[in-house]
């Protein structure tokens, strides 16, 4: 009997119809729903990266695509392999910690099958907001008007500005810190200054010496591309460090597939000092003649920056890569995009510009 085309409406079982197929047809379209097309995508041409590590995998997910694991006592997480939230089962109901839009309905039931086993409410009553990034907190709108929102107040002012039902605006805010009290259990919310975005926090549960930050340290791998596509890097290299300063031993970064430890951000740390030290190197040794002299005859000041500042990218991830492949998953993917990034930042935050200085 021939397969189906019709597109399941069910994503995780999209998911799981993708993973076993392994390739969408390239030619193929969407029309009313159903797949068509039979031309299989050419991948010839993708490139080849170093195989990912097995400490960097965590661990294997469920049949419908999860996994939720107890970090100690009442405090779980739940991950998809791409995305993590924190949950703190309570007396008087769950509190959650972001709101992953990949994880989506999992999370209701993860925290289900949590509650189901120890007796205590399933009902989210107060669920904290890391930052407002959708890709953290899209599925907020899945949970009920009643469920208490608690924010930082300048995430509180991008969640006013976006107005996505998606993600309702919190009820509770904050300036500095907040300690949450629920059911006997305790979080502590703390902001340090704008770091991966404006408004995102430190929550630490003290009693079971974690740490969730989301997108600032990600155990096992390097940071995604561009330094986490944060909007502050000087302060979101501080911020690692300000992670470091809290008492734990079980780090929730936010993403990818298991949690972190002190190991890992120690590791991490280094990987940037190194990353740092081979841009600022590369900035200086980097002839910029050949494209000077290239694109200046043209007028094309766009061409000369671009050249040469990939030029100084590329020489500089190339020792940070080979050090770190097989140490950081990934490493040969992203070091590169985390180096122009990295070098940007040195020229305009801390004014080493290298041949657009001041003139002679």
């Amino acid at each position: 009997m021939a397969r189906s085309t019709q597109l399941p409406t069910d994503r995780r079982m999209f998911l799981k119809r993708t993973a076993t197929t392994l390739a969408i047809p390239a030619a193929a379209s969407i029309a009313g729903g159903v797949l068509t097309g039979t031309a299989h995508a050419d991948t010839s041409d993708l490139p080849d990266y170093a195989p990912i590590p097995a400490e960097a995998f965590g661990p294997a997910l469920n049949a419908d695509g999860y996994h939720v694991g107890q970090i100690a006592g009442n405090l779980y997480w739940v991950t998809d392999s791409s995305y993590q939230a924190m949950f703190l089962s309570t007396r008087q109901g769950v509190v959650l910690v972001d709101a992953p839009p990949t994880i989506g309905h999992n999370l209701l039931r993860a925290i289900g099958k949590v509650t189901n086993t120890n007796g205590r409410p399933s009902k989210v009553t107060h669920l904290i907001y890391s930052h407002s990034h959708a890709d953290h907190i899209g599925a907020a709108g899945l949970f009920g008007r009643d469920t208490v929102r608690i924010a930082q107040a300048e995430t509180a002012g991008l969640l006013a500005r976006a107005a996505d039902p998606k993600r309702p605006r919190p009820t509770v805010t904050f300036r500095d810190s907040y300690r949450l009290r629920v059911g006997g259990e305790t979080l502590q919310l703390e902001y340090h200054g704008p770091n991966h975005a404006p408004g995102n926090i430190f929550i630490h549960a003290p009693d079971y010496t974690t740490l969730m930050v989301v997108d600032v340290l990600f155990p096992g791998w390097v940071p995604f591309k561009n330094l986490a596509v944060s909007q502050d890097i000087p302060d979101w290299v501080k911020a690692q460090s300000i992670a470091m300063d809290y008492p734990w031993q079980t780090l929730v970064g936010g993403h990818l597939g298991r949690l972190g430890t002190r190991a890992d951000g120690e590791l991490q740390i280094q990987y940037m000092k190194d990353l740092e030290a081979s841009t600022r190197a590369a900035i200086t040794s980097v002839d910029p003649t050949p494209y000077f002299a290239e694109y200046g005859a043209q007028g094309n000041s766009w061409a000369i920056f671009k050249t040469f500042l990939d030029a100084v990218a590329q020489a500089a991830a190339a020792p940070v890569t080979a050090k770190y492949t097989g140490r950081l998953a990934a490493a040969d993917v992203f070091t590169m995009d985390n180096a122009w990034t990295l070098m940007e930042s040195l020229r305009i935050d801390s004014g080493i510009l290298g041949p657009f200085g001041v003139r002679p």
